[in-house]
């Protein structure tokens, strides 16, 4: 492993774990540079397996062991390693996790290929908290559909949040941008996906009754935190479905009603 002990925090490399505080980074969206962060060793290992190509790694010393296993193959990739203070300083919070890893981000694959071959798959669209994105993977990941989409102004699903709510399964789960609703919904019809809108409308079916004659090929479309789905969707979509609510209560939060959903339509 090639191991670099940081005696100065102007080492080259270190600009990639410059200031990665929560603040800052929900300004940037799929960063300049083509990178991504990944935290933690279980995540830097789904990263690996995903194929993914790490550029370096930052280590606190009593995690050392655990990640080099992880770079067996990659002994050309620098392992920076300090105390946490050093890291805290570096970054702007807690290395708590004790790994971060830069990963090279793999190029976004065409809607087609996504695609092909799915009979599930959930469209985000617009949803703007990263923890809501990686609830949804995780959701999807564990209870099952076989693709994420994702709308032009949704959240990068590999914001370093995201990653770490989703315990990694976006580095597992096929994703990729959907173009406008002009364009995505006869990309999604000509494949034969019946569009379903998950929201509140007069006209809208129970999850319930939608569940029991669910089309073989279905989207499943999940809006924003707070107004929920646009117009285009509500437009786009052949069926608008509602989950029964008591006490008042009109909605879940999104990554709740996303497993709900797919756990009822399984």
């Amino acid at each position: 492993m090639k191991t670099v002990r940081i005696d100065s925090l102007d080492l080259p490399g270190l600009d990639d774990y410059a200031r990665l505080t929560d603040v800052v980074l929900r300004r940037l969206s799929e960063p300049a540079g083509g990178l991504y962060i990944a935290e933690s060793s279980k995540v830097i290992a789904r990263a690996l397996a995903a194929g993914h190509r790490p550029r370096s790694v930052l280590v606190q010393e009593q995690w050392l062991d655990d990640i080099a296993p992880l770079l067996a193959e990659w002994d050309d990739v620098p392992v920076f390693v300090g105390d946490a203070a050093t890291l805290e300083s570096l970054t702007g919070y807690n290395l708590h996790r004790g790994a971060l890893a830069a990963m090279h981000r793999p190029e976004l694959r065409p809607v087609a290929d996504v695609i092909a071959g799915a009979r599930r798959v959930v469209v985000l669209e617009d949803i703007t908290d990263h923890t809501n994105v990686g609830a949804i993977f995780r959701a999807v990941a564990g209870i099952g559909a076989d693709a994420v989409l994702i709308s032009p102004r949704c959240a990068d699903p590999l914001y370093r949040r995201s990653v770490r709510v989703s315990m990694g399964t976006v580095l597992q789960v096929p994703w990729t941008r959907l173009p406008e609703w002009s364009e995505a919904a006869p990309l999604l019809h000509d494949a034969g996906f019946h569009i379903a809108a998950l929201a509140l409308a007069d006209d809208a079916v129970t999850l319930d009754d939608f569940a029991a004659t669910v089309p073989a090929k279905l989207a499943l479309v999940l809006g924003s935190e707070g107004d929920g789905l646009s117009r285009q969707a509500l437009t786009a979509a052949d069926t608008v479905v509602t989950i029964p609510m008591s006490h008042g209560v009109d909605s879940l939060n999104v990554a709740s009603a996303s497993a709900v959903a797919l756990y009822t339509l399984r």
